[in-house]
């Protein structure tokens, strides 16, 4: 074997163990999944697949969780893409500044299917003509503990025949832990919807957890925010209201 043939070859872990490293962000932030620039989650921001795997019990609603380091690359194209404010300017600001925007609004190939609030199977495709804000959670995941209450405001504030917020808990096997998890924290706005296989992160390319997706009237999706946010907040309302606009 020659020198050349000798050195490439024990590159190859190197390169794999990197790939590992960097995990499903890679993929996400190859392909396009960032459509403009934004400055990025902090380690406070969410779960990585890794870490979910391993489904830790949450104490309080302290955020241990982490972010894995190309979630961080994650949104390193043009920000020509988006929602716009009155002067023009992309609506991913100030408490949504990690929300990232995708090119055009893009339709899911093999929308997954989940639990409505009357238990019986569904998919996005039965919430079309309506905006929806999808939340992927659970009762292990701290940040999604965290952030359940602004999602909850929001729904208080918006939440009608044109919009909802969809929170859709991947808690595996029954619905009462996740049921009684939201009575616990007074998300009473909430209507409950549940995936107990938890292949909706799979299905929608979740990079971490809690993921949430704006989705339009036609199930497409606007864009997305990995980690927790203010939901509650003015920039989400801004957000929001001109998805709503938009037709």
């Amino acid at each position: 074997m020659s020198g050349e043939s000798k050195k490439n070859k024990s590159a190859v872990p190197i390169i794999v163990g990197v790939c590992a490293a960097i995990g499903f962000g890679a993929v996400y932030a190859m392909v396009g999944g960032g459509d403009n620039s934004a400055k990025q989650p902090t380690a406070e921001n969410s779960v990585t697949p890794a870490t979910a795997a391993a489904k830790p019990a949450a104490s309080g609603l302290k955020n241990e969780a982490s972010v894995t380091p190309v979630q961080v690359a994650g949104q390193a194209a043009s920000g020509k893409a988006g929602l716009r404010g009155a002067d023009g300017k992309l609506l991913n600001r100030g408490a949504m500044t990690t929300f990232v925007f995708k090119k055009t609004p893009m339709k899911i190939s093999k929308p997954p299917a989940f639990n409505g609030p009357d238990g019986k199977s569904m998919t996005l495709s039965d919430l079309k003509g309506k905006v929806v804000l999808l939340n992927l959670w659970a009762t292990w995941c701290a940040p999604c503990r965290k952030e359940m209450p602004h999602l909850n405001q929001l729904q208080e504030e918006l939440g009608s025949d044109q919009f909802e917020v969809v929170a859709v808990s991947v808690d595996r096997g029954s619905a009462e832990k996740s049921k009684k998890f939201l009575a616990k924290v007074g998300a009473t706005a909430l209507r409950f919807y549940h995936d107990p296989t938890a292949q909706a992160s799979f299905s929608l390319m979740a990079i971490g957890m809690p993921t949430t997706l704006l989705f339009d009237r036609d199930g497409r999706e606007i864009g997305r925010l990995v980690g927790p946010a203010e939901w509650h907040s003015k920039d989400a309302q801004d957000l929001i209201k001109a998805a709503l606009a938009a037709g």
